[in-house]
């Protein structure tokens, strides 16, 4: 799948057009994801990620190194040496 963020792992979701007429009919919720290059300086090296916009709030708020320690121990990824 294309449309996943790499870090969070949010996906599209289902859900319905309601008109005004109360009829549905299926759609999609896309998250707002964003390809991004991040610097770590702990392992002087750029990183290319497509990350939701959730993902880079959190990474302004922690800092990049940290977030993806957090992951790793989590076991969620594996990005880091």
């Amino acid at each position: 799948m294309a449309r996943v963020c790499e870090l969070t792992g949010k996906k599209p979701m289902v859900g319905n057009n309601v008109s005004k007429a109360n009829n549905k009919t299926k759609r999609r919720f896309y998250p707002n994801l964003q390809t991004k290059k991040f610097y770590i300086p702990e392992l002087d090296d750029w990183v290319t990620l497509k990350v939701s916009a959730a993902a880079m709030r959190t990474i302004d708020k922690k800092g990049i190194y940290t977030y993806l320690k957090e992951l790793e121990k989590k076991g969620e990824i594996v990005l880091l040496k």
